[in-house]
């Protein structure tokens, strides 16, 4: 006689025999490709992100109004910064003009509603010894963000420099505009290291793109061309920068390519959509800078940079690196702007 089948009462044999059943629901079939399905799950939400979704009237209610007030604040900002390089041309002192530059992107975060979580302190640059800061880039969100921290020069993109409004704050920022193009890398790198020469600090972003803020893509050694460990007394910095939070919330895998802006994506839709959210956080990891002279060549360098700051990067996407922020400036507290 065949009698009742067991039941999944208390004891060890009815936990094993659930435990097999929950094993089977979540091992993956027998030939089944997982990372391919996890590739195209990312595709798929990369490809949401490509699209402005903004939540009820609210969200774009908030967008408008923050994007209003950029522009607004651009228009003011621009005659004030004019009346500073006219001054820094003349005296050839730019502290006002780099210390003005700051408060500009600082307010510009908090129109947008990001604030800025620092760990590790930015390397000092005195007068006559300028610092090389090396980031990673994922948005056009990294200028304001590195911008409302340091009183440096950036080395952006030439496309950049064709932007109506934002190639005239660019300007007046005294940032250097590169090509993608090989045969002007050269040139370039020239004009880098004669700012480098005058005692300016640049911020550098050596993908020469953006990424989708998931990884660090691989470093142009050529950029590191106008760091010369013979020439004028400087510091490299290697600086992670990772957009870590939304709304008050740890930035989920599914979230993380909500800053990012990269490939064809339109910047106009892009700005919408950050605009449109409460706020959002980013963290900067400032690393020992390192000293250039140990360093055998510029694609040596360019390796141990993106060595450092993929690292870092990852460390901070995972939450692996919450020190305390340091007493630099943070959209809270606003720039420091009394003079040096």
């Amino acid at each position: 006689m065949i009698g009742p089948a067991p039941q999944d009462g208390p004891g060890p044999a009815a936990e094993a025999r659930r435990s097999r059943r929950r094993t089977r629901l979540l091992r993956p079939p027998a030939g089944e490709n997982w990372r391919a399905r996890l590739a195209e799950a990312e595709r798929a939400a990369e490809e949401e992100f490509r699209t402005v979704r903004v939540r009820g009237p609210g969200g774009w209610t908030r967008a408008v109004l923050r994007l209003s007030a950029l522009v607004l604040w651009a228009l003011l900002a621009i005659p004030v910064q004019l009346v500073f390089v006219i001054a820094g041309r003349i005296s050839g002192r730019w502290g006002a003009a780099r210390r003005f530059g700051r408060l500009y992107h600082w307010l510009n975060c908090v129109i947008i509603g990001i604030s800025v979580r620092i760990v590790g302190r930015p390397e000092p640059h005195p007068p006559g010894r300028a610092v090389v800061f090396v980031s990673n880039h994922s948005s056009w969100l990294d200028v304001l963000v590195l911008g409302s921290v340091l009183e440096a020069a950036f080395v952006a993109k030439a496309e950049v420099g064709t932007w109506p409004l934002i190639r005239t704050v660019a300007r007046l920022g005294r940032t250097v505009f590169v090509s993608r193009r090989r045969s002007a890398t050269g040139r370039e790198a020239g004009e880098i290291a004669l700012r480098l020469s005058e005692g300016a600090s640049v911020i550098l972003f050596p993908e020469g793109t953006t990424s989708d803020g998931a990884r660090v893509l691989p470093f142009r050694s050529a950029l590191f061309g106008a760091i010369d460990p013979n020439g004028p007394a400087m510091s490299v910095q290697p600086v992670s920068l990772v957009y870590d939070r939304l709304n008050g919330l740890p930035l989920s895998r599914k979230l993380r390519f909500h800053f990012a802006w990269y490939g064809d994506m339109d910047i106009g839709s892009h700005a919408v959509r950050i605009a449109a959210e409460p706020n959002g956080r980013a963290s900067v990891l400032f690393h020992p800078p390192i000293d250039v002279r140990a360093v055998s060549s510029r694609k040596a360098l360019a390796d141990l940079t993106f060595a450092i700051i993929a690292d870092g990067a990852a460390r901070l996407r995972t939450g692996r690196d919450e020190a305390a922020p340091s007493a630099a400036s943070t959209p809270a507290d606003g720039p420091d702007m009394r003079d040096a």
